[in-house]
């Protein structure tokens, strides 16, 4: 589940934006991204509320990147895109919120758990700069 279509048009969108440097508009990205417009406009509301992008309004209105390239991390944007903090596997993160109040007996929690907190790390550090350098 770690990287859905929300996070992946989310991440190509501050691409996009990141090489423009000018605001761009939901329209002009969808067409150059060949994304639904009307999904795309929701992500690109959630990264605004996030604070990743700075939207505009009117006839030259858009969005643009309201932070660094080296200030926004994968984290961030997957956060922002799908709402909520990704997930490796459909597993509690702590052993008190399991679903099925079995982590105390799960063989595979503990090894899930460290796997996630390792993702997790990885993508706090991870930044749109480093990934326009590659």
């Amino acid at each position: 589940m770690l990287m859905t279509k929300a996070s992946e048009y989310a991440l190509l969108s501050l691409i996009a934006l990141a090489k423009a440097q000018k605001p761009l508009d939901a329209d002009t990205l969808s067409r150059e991204l060949d994304i639904s417009k009307s999904f795309l406009a929701k992500i690109l509301q959630s990264l605004a509320r996030k604070g990743i992008l700075k939207s505009f309004k009117g006839v030259n209105g858009g969005f643009e990147l309201a932070r660094k390239t080296s200030e926004i991390t994968m984290l961030d944007v997957m956060e922002a895109a799908e709402g909520k903090m990704p997930a490796v596997f459909n597993c509690a993160p702590s052993k008190e919120n399991c679903p099925s109040n079995q982590a105390t007996t799960c063989g595979l929690w503990p090894f899930l758990n460290r796997l996630q907190g390792k993702v997790d790390a990885f993508l706090g550090i991870l930044t749109l700069e480093a990934i326009l350098e590659e």
